[in-house]
């Protein structure tokens, strides 16, 4: 089946001219209310750094707030090797857990249960000045390795299910394998965060600056702007990176780029906002930040996730290269995708190297690198 781009985002780099961009056929967008958000476990990381210091005294209470899971001991020795080439990798995933305030947000059944619709593995070079984010569609039909949680649960292996049943049916652990598995790499991290911590952190910081190239009006996301600039509050935040039928073909593929293009203002904005002189606000991210992630048992404590965000310090978005995992439609079945392989190799073989992505790896597929970014400020 021939592969098609996706349509041209509709958040602008500034600088930077729009690109015109071949529409990608449309699909039958699903029913589900059920939203992954990852757009802020990366700057929540970037928020404890800006309040290590002053909120020195207050780290039993924000310790108290850090959950994590022992990744390790659930996949046990069966893993890819560590790199030795001084890069990190981490998994980010987005919760939308269906209970108390969340059940809300995710605008779904209070079942109890938590599902990630996005991830992103970002890759940090040696010497931690660039990144390179990579985006996995919740919709990839996937083989599910065998695994076991972190209850010490064993989930049987399956052969062409949704690439987010893997957290759905054992957690983070069985996250992780996945994407081990397709990959060939080790995940050194893990970071995850909720909807209700997403949109907190965001009003906390006082909303985060973004450009609209054209309007949007998604009712299911109860978003609606016009072209144009905006600071967005929390609930808008939350609707923007939840867009995915007011904007493009109505794919989870445009979302993503949405969603790309949202991280990096939201890493500018912490970059930018003047915390350090104002204890009250310091506090109020440090206190939203450790409450809105769970991390692996390394990063399980505040110094760990000081230790670890203070080296991703000198990585703006400027030096951030984001692109969805290369896939192509299903023709079986047009609401779901495919790796395609041989591109996708092209994505992992320059990781494991620590390399740069080539643009090669996404050309003639589904997907493409996300070209509209948003600034903050």
């Amino acid at each position: 089946m021939a592969a098609e781009s996706t349509p041209q985002p509709a958040i602008s780099e500034p600088g930077t001219a729009s690109r015109r961009r071949s529409k990608g056929r449309r699909r039958k967008a699903p029913s589900t209310g059920r939203k992954a958000l990852h757009a802020a476990a990366w700057t929540a990381a970037g928020v404890v750094v800006l309040g290590g210091s002053g909120a020195g005294y207050l780290y039993f209470k924000l310790n108290g707030n850090l959950h994590s899971v022992d990744i390790n001991q659930a996949l046990g020795a069966d893993r890819p090797s560590k790199a030795d080439n001084g890069s990190e990798n981490i998994l980010v995933l987005g919760s939308d857990t269906r209970s108390g305030t969340n059940k809300k947000l995710g605008g779904g059944a209070d079942d109890g249960s938590a599902r990630s619709d996005t991830a992103m593995i970002v890759h940090v070079y040696r010497g931690h000045q660039r990144a390179s984010v990579v985006s996995i569609p919740r919709d990839t039909l996937v083989d599910r390795p065998r695994c076991t949680d972190t209850k010490g649960t064993a989930h049987p292996a399956a052969s062409g299910v949704m690439f987010n049943e893997a957290y759905s049916t054992g957690g983070a652990a069985c996250a992780v394998k996945t994407v081990e598995s397709l990959t060939g790499i080790r995940m050194d991290h893990y970071l995850e965060v909720d909807f209700q911590g997403f949109q907190k952190l965001i009003d906390d910081l006082g909303g985060v600056r973004v450009t609209t190239t054209k309007d949007i009006d998604d009712r299911q996301s109860h978003l609606k702007l016009q072209a144009g600039t905006h600071t967005l509050n929390g609930e808008q935040a939350l609707g923007l990176v939840r867009t995915r039928h007011g904007v493009g073909d109505g794919s989870d593929l445009g979302r993503i780029q949405l969603q790309q293009a949202f991280v990096k203002a939201l890493i500018d904005q912490v970059k930018h906002v003047g915390v350090l002189t104002n204890p009250k606000k310091l506090y109020d991210l440090a206190d939203t930040a450790t409450k809105a992630v769970t991390t692996d048992s390394d990063l399980g404590s505040v110094n760990s996730l000081i230790d670890f965000a203070g080296g991703l310090k000198g990585i703006g978005s400027s030096r951030m290269t984001m692109v969805t995992m290369p896939v192509r439609y299903d023709p079986a079945n047009p609401n779901r995708v495919l790796i395609a392989e041989a591109k996708a190799q092209l994505v992992w073989n320059a990781l494991k190297n620590d390399r740069p992505i080539p643009g090669s790896a996404t050309q003639g597929t589904a997907t493409g690198e996300a070209k509209g970014v948003v600034s903050a400020g």
